[in-house]
């Protein structure tokens, strides 16, 4: 059976890192401040909400959770934004998403100032990802280039294949991986023979949204294998988009579900704001 990547394990040990960061910086009085925008009752965003502020607190940064009714006009939102942009105790702000409906999500992003995106999500940040410059990275690729790299497989020269090319994660989790220097196809619905091209991975990472999507068949024996799915199976019990019992036993290395990708990305956000703190008071000093 191929070894099972423990993502609560590596998020426990990148946050300990993180909260001693913060705890050094309260020695100058600095606290690094996230902002949680949240628009009307969603409860699954309300549980992902509530699960950032506990992360946020634990850390010893500043939590601050703004809720809105979801009636809330786009004018009113964005005026929350803006707010939050020149809050000085504020270093990353986000933006629950999904909105309802009445709300462009792409103008809300783009009201978020490049320097406080700790979701990497803002066309600046985006671009700079693409170009290889310094850039907030979206938690999810972030966290899962940092899973592959605690298998200690290097990723450099290796093949990588993503399935899936959504703006969150496949596209992003396949330019880091050209970062690395690794060979990447980028496979999705359309994709003619997909287990074949599967198959030629060292490296697969898996986002189609689909439960049990990815069978063993469309592994290559050894392959690390990242699953990035939270879906219910035929008796409502949380599994991801790979067939964890059909493919465990092929792969080298496999992340499970729930406890692997999951565990990542909350620890990303906060690595995130802690570097938009750094890096504003950084600008600080330097316009001083």
């Amino acid at each position: 059976m191929g070894q099972i990547i423990d993502g609560k394990q590596l998020a426990k040990k990148i946050q300990e890192n993180v909260t001693s960061e913060v705890a050094e910086l309260a020695k100058q009085n600095l606290q690094p401040g996230l902002a949680v925008v949240l628009v009307g009752d969603n409860q699954a965003s309300r549980t992902y909400v509530r699960n950032k502020q506990k992360r946020t607190e634990e850390a010893g940064m500043k939590s601050v959770l703004i809720e809105l009714p979801e009636d809330v006009s786009e004018a009113k939102l964005l005026e929350t934004v803006e707010a939050l942009n020149t809050d000085v105790t504020i270093h990353g702000i986000l933006v629950q998403l999904p909105l309802p409906k009445h709300i462009s999500e792409d103008k809300v992003i783009d009201t978020i100032i490049p320097e406080k995106d700790v979701d990497g999500f803002h066309p600046i940040n985006v671009g700079n990802l693409y170009v290889g410059k310094e850039a907030f990275v979206p938690c999810t690729p972030a966290g899962i280039i940092e899973l592959i790299k605690s298998t200690g497989v290097t990723i450099e020269g290796k093949q990588a294949v993503v399935i899936g090319r959504s703006n969150i994660v496949g596209k992003p989790v396949a330019q880091l991986l050209l970062q690395e220097n690794a060979t990447v196809t980028i496979a999705h619905s359309r994709t003619k023979d997909l287990p074949a091209v599967a198959r030629t991975a060292d490296i697969l990472v898996v986002a189609t949204g689909l439960a049990k999507f990815i069978k063993k068949e469309a592994i290559k024996p050894g392959a690390v294998v990242i699953d990035v799915g939270m879906d219910r199976d035929e008796n409502n019990k949380l599994c991801g988009d790979v067939d964890f019992d059909d493919v465990k036993d092929t792969a080298g290395f496999i992340t499970p579900v729930p406890g692997g990708v999951g565990p990542m990305t909350i620890t990303m956000l906060l690595a995130n704001t802690l570097k938009a703190a750094k890096r504003i008071w950084d600008t600080q000093l330097q316009t001083k």
